[in-house]
């Protein structure tokens, strides 16, 4: 079985297209990413980062061009095959970690099984205390999630990003709201939870001391990427 967990082969991105207002944001992008690997996304503001990891993530369309999560191909997928795809091979960690107030700790880690299945199953239960303990929180199950601190939301985002043992897990500037060691330690659970769990992880991220650290580094200029 191939390890290439996302393959973009010669995407576009053309917003307004067929228009006078036409912009062409991404021009033929072909990319892997592989079971395992630790990538860091840079740019300058405006290079299309955004846009290409919403491509990644099936959170919008390409123009033109195809693109394959674990193997399944999406360009002829609806908006139900998308989501069905999404829920079960991606998981995302934001720079706003957007967990609910009025849940506690533990039920927001659960939220994203809770939307596919309805309860979750005892094992899965088990794999979100373990998560949680993983990342120092082994103790707040029950707190209510808006009496944490920044870094310890994102921390319980990190969680609920894994609890559906995704195949690709991408992050949107996840340190861009903390301080300096709070961001150390956070892109440590990054790194330790690629170690453990394989799945390709791709952080998008304007600290050079971060992305420096990741093994491999893509580039996008201009809407075109180099690495």
């Amino acid at each position: 079985m191939s390890d290439v967990v996302l393959r973009l082969q010669h995407v576009n991105k053309v917003f307004e297209q067929n228009t006078p207002r036409a912009v062409h944001v991404l021009h033929d992008i072909d990319l892997e990413l592989r079971a395992g690997e630790l990538t860091a996304l840079i740019g300058p503001s405006g290079s299309g980062k955004s846009t290409l990891l919403n491509l990644m993530g099936l959170l919008d369309t390409p123009s033109s061009g195809e693109l394959w999560v674990d193997g399944q191909a999406t360009a002829q997928l609806d908006d139900a095959g998308r989501t069905r795809l999404r829920a079960h091979h991606i998981g995302f960690v934001f720079q706003f970690h957007h967990l609910i107030g009025a849940f506690n700790v533990l039920d927001n880690v659960l939220m994203p099984l809770m939307l596919q299945q309805g309860k979750p199953t005892s094992e899965q239960l088990e794999y979100a205390l373990y998560l949680l303990n993983a990342v120092g929180l082994g103790n707040m199950e029950r707190r209510s999630a808006k009496a944490l601190s920044g870094g310890q939301q994102q921390r319980v985002a990190i969680a609920r990003a894994l609890v559906s043992r995704p195949a690709l897990l991408l992050a949107d500037e996840p340190t861009g709201n903390l301080d300096t060691q709070t961001a150390e330690e956070v892109f440590a659970l990054f790194e330790q939870f690629n170690r453990e769990t394989g799945c390709a992880t791709l952080i998008v991220t304007h600290d050079p001391r971060l992305s420096n650290r990741c093994p491999r580094m893509i580039e996008l200029l201009d809407g075109r990427v180099s690495g």
